[in-house]
């Protein structure tokens, strides 16, 4: 399993430019708007979830996203979607809850997770996750991570939490 320090290794390996902010620990979106008041780009929130037929989700939105669990998984076409539990998430993404981050598919290695983007941040200039501890921020541009989802074997499917619907995204 990667850690935050082999991770932030990787991103320089493959060209993606990343800064990242050390902070006190975040757990959740709510938590730490002074903090992100003083990064820029566009901020997440990450749903670890699992679906009846035990089908990993991952769920990245901007932060002020509102997503609803009854409508998505109609949108995605799983089946009926609730939070996967803390062991499953450091099996598959190797972190804890609070620290939950689309960085963390790089731990995904067996490909257990299906990832979902919101159409937000697909289009953000910059983008802001956890890199796999909630006590830093790191910031690495549009191309950089969808770069970064690539080199790892991921395509998202991009949603647009507003209209409920599968999109593709502006690039």
């Amino acid at each position: 399993m990667k850690d935050k320090d082999s991770l932030l290794s990787l991103l320089r390996e493959i060209g993606v430019d990343a800064v990242t902010h050390e902070h006190p620990a975040v757990f959740r979106v709510e938590e730490g708007e002074e903090i992100k008041a003083k990064i820029p780009g566009a901020h997440t929130k990450n749903l670890f979830l699992k679906d009846a037929k035990d089908q990993l989700w991952l769920i990245s939105a901007e932060g002020h996203a509102t997503i609803d669990l009854k409508k998505l998984h109609h949108v995605i076409g799983s089946a009926r979607l609730s939070f996967g539990n803390p062991i499953l998430m450091a099996q598959t993404l190797g972190v804890s809850p609070g620290s939950v981050t689309a960085l963390g598919l790089v731990n995904d290695t067996g490909r257990r997770i299906r990832f979902v983007l919101d159409r937000t941040l697909a289009e953000a200039e910059a983008v802001n996750f956890h890199p796999l501890t909630n006590t830093a921020t790191t910031t690495i541009s549009r191309d950089g991570f969808f770069r970064f989802l690539a080199a790892i074997g991921i395509t998202p499917m991009v949603v647009d939490f507003q209209a409920m619907a599968v999109v593709e995204p502006a690039r």
